[in-house]
């Protein structure tokens, strides 16, 4: 059996946790659950940094001991995982007994290979960021990096003989394992290394709360040596020698960018002093930032706090965003209108649709039992199950390269494909044919493939994954395992029952951004089709001509339309979901033909769209393409079609 040990930075109790804090904690758990459904001894481990200058600062200014501050503070962070659903094994705490004995031990063995001294510290240093610059890091009193506030400082201090680690530290970086990631960030790391290290005081004397240094009380550890050592404290430390040799090396630490040096710089050099393996990876992921690209701070009012997440949101649509929006190494934009974009096109419109139709039908045409079709040498049928076999290869390959995002990418691509192998089918024609087996085969194909999915997706979409594995009657961690993964796992002749949505769609309070009428305002669906259905002749009676280099900046495609319903107070508006053939789901887009076409009538029609229209915003709903339709002789329009035969994602040219 493998072993993965994942871990978080332990955050600190000065102030209050924002979605940076969650977005790490998430992101790790999100991995902990993916090794744990493969079969992998799993150790998922966080905390909180209750130690350090800023700490007895902060529980100055608020009146109170150090001690009571963090204890109040570390309760808020374990609360808040408790409420994001976290399933981390340990929550540790600086303050825990163990650890402090931990990084005493680690002391010691530095001690013990000559690579520590007592000198005197003169230099700046950043108490919100317990770190050290040198000046050529410093502009205006303030840290280039960070912005924190600098000082200078004078004091005894004990020394680390970070010199001596350089070259091994470059050798590090150089293993074709890439233990340091992104590349972006080991090279930045390298670079800082290469340039010449110093060595690193590591002991304090003019505060107290800390680690008392070994032998000499005066002094308390640095704060990162305290901080760092935790990760050792999960494993076991040197208090249990055979914990420690099934848990480490940590398989992950998981970061934000701002402490990269010392997790790629100071924390391999203290373990290489003491004689200890290296971590496996220390991966560095980027930041949410505003609008302007700013990272959130306090002092200017963009901290996107995550408790009101929650009370507007359900979790798995916090999560999905999370994980979906960015990839891990790069910044972004936290946005929840992109929050409600993708709930409600992703995964209300495509996974979500897909269970709720498929259930149903399966509780009309079988009476709601698993039919036995399993077995079928029909091409779609095979194409399907093959599918659902390399997105299996495609999630477990993007997890190990960690890239959620492109997992995420990968199962929303296949529920897209089992959409439209609905669509194709049409289950509700073969229920009215002669031939009840072959509507066995395309409603057990579907089922199983939605059950696949389910799994696949369980890591990301816990509560959603298990309503919807629940509706199939199965439960349970056994049936989230990737060993059940082999098709024909779901049962013949079990009962199946459509549950509840598994995810409602979010309306934004906010006023139209568009006009509603109905004539040719910029913006409005029926101005658009009516511009796109007047055809060639009205157009050269002005005159006015085209080049073929203009004809090809319109980008049309086709795609199917996977759900219609009404757009809420527009009698002429439907919100559609079209499937492009995109790896990122089908496009959400708003058509003023609800007065010529039901709803129903349109599931499974394949239609031209305007693929590179800029989205726009009608009745407070984005659409994000648009339909080519002709007016009809008696004032109605009717979309240009295709057949079945033309894959989705083709080009009109």
């Amino acid at each position: 059996m493998s072993k993965f040990y994942v871990t978080t930075p332990i955050y600190y109790v000065n102030g209050a946790p924002h979605i940076g804090h969650a977005y790490t904690t998430v992101v790790a758990d999100a991995l902990a659950r993916h090794y744990r459904q493969r079969g992998d001894a799993v150790f998922f481990m966080t905390g909180t940094d209750d130690h350090g200058l800023k700490v007895q600062r902060a529980a100055e200014e608020a009146g109170q001991s150090p001690k009571a501050l963090a204890d109040r503070n570390s309760a808020v962070y374990a609360g808040l995982f408790e409420q994001l659903g976290l399933t981390h094994d340990r929550f540790i705490r600086t303050t825990d007994p163990d650890h402090e004995a931990a990084a005493v031990e680690l002391v010691r063995r530095m001690q013990a290979a000559g690579d520590i001294y007592l000198g005197h510290y003169e230099g700046w240093y950043a108490a919100s960021d317990e770190a050290f610059y040198d000046a050529s890091e410093i502009e205006d009193g303030h840290a280039r990096g960070s912005g924190a506030k600098v000082e200078w400082v004078q004091e005894s201090s004990y020394f680390f003989r970070l010199s001596r680690y350089a070259e091994r530290l470059l050798a590090w970086y150089a293993d074709p394992s890439a233990p340091v990631q992104p590349e972006s960030r080991r090279n930045e790391v390298a670079s800082f290394v290469a340039s010449g290290l110093k060595d690193l005081s590591i002991s304090r004397t003019t505060f107290d709360w800390g680690v008392a240094w070994p032998d000499d009380p005066e002094h308390v550890l640095y704060v990162w040596v305290d901080a760092l050592t935790n990760y050792l404290t999960g494993a076991g430390a040197f208090a249990d020698p055979e914990r420690m040799a099934r848990w480490w090396p940590a398989d992950l630490h998981l970061i934000g960018k701002d402490i990269l040096r010392f997790h790629a710089v100071y924390w391999p050099a203290f373990l290489m002093s003491a004689g200890l393996d290296l971590p496996r990876q220390v991966l560095a992921h980027g930041w949410w930032v505003d609008e302007r690209g700013e990272k959130g701070s306090k002092s200017k009012g963009n901290v996107v706090e995550v408790w009101p997440l929650l009370e507007r949101y359900t979790l798995d649509s916090l999560r999905y965003f999370l994980l979906r929006e960015k990839p891990l190494a790069t910044d972004g934009v936290f946005s929840e209108r992109r929050l409600v974009e993708r709930n409600n096109n992703e995964l209300a419109d495509n996974l979500g649709n897909l269970v709720n139709r498929v259930l149903k039908m399966v509780e009309r045409y079988e009476g709601g039992i698993v039919p036995d079709g399993h077995r079928s040498d029909a091409a779609r049928d095979q194409e399907l199950r093959e599918r659902c076999q390399a997105t299996r290869g495609e999630v477990e390959a993007a997890i190990d390269a960690r890239e959620p995002n492109v997992a995420l990418e990968a199962i929303f691509a296949l529920s897209s494909a089992c959409n439209l192998y609905v669509n194709d089918l049409r289950p509700w024609d073969l229920a009215k044919s002669d031939d009840p087996l072959r509507l066995s085969q395309v409603l057990y194909h579907a089922l199983e493939s939605i059950r696949q999915i389910l799994v696949l997706a369980a890591a990301f979409l816990p509560d959603a994954s298990r309503r919807g594995m629940a509706g199939l009657s199965l439960g349970g961690d056994a049936a989230l395992a990737y060993a059940g993964l082999d098709w024909g796992g779901l049962p013949v002749g079990a009962r199946v029952k459509a549950p509840a949505l598994l995810f409602e769609k979010i309306d934004l309070d906010e006023p139209d951004a568009e006009p509603t009428g109905e004539g040719s305002e910029p913006g409005s669906p029926m101005a658009h089709e009516a511009s796109a259905s007047r055809g060639p002749v009205a157009e050269a009676s002005a005159g006015t001509t085209i080049g073929m280099a203009d004809f090809e900046r319109v980008e049309l495609r086709i795609g199917a339309i996977l759900a219609a319903e009404p757009v809420t107070g527009a009698d002429r508006l439907l919100r559609l979901s079209v499937d492009l053939g995109e790896a990122s789901g089908p496009r959400q887009i708003v058509a003023g033909i609800a007065e010529s076409y039901a709803p129903a009538a349109l599931i499974g029609c394949r239609v031209a769209v305007v693929a590179n229209l800029a989205p726009a915003r009608i009745r407070g709903v984005e659409s994000q393409g648009m339909l080519l339709a002709a007016q009809t002789a008696g004032g109605g329009l009717e979309l240009a079609q295709f057949g079945q035969d033309v894959p989705l994602g083709t080009r009109i040219r």
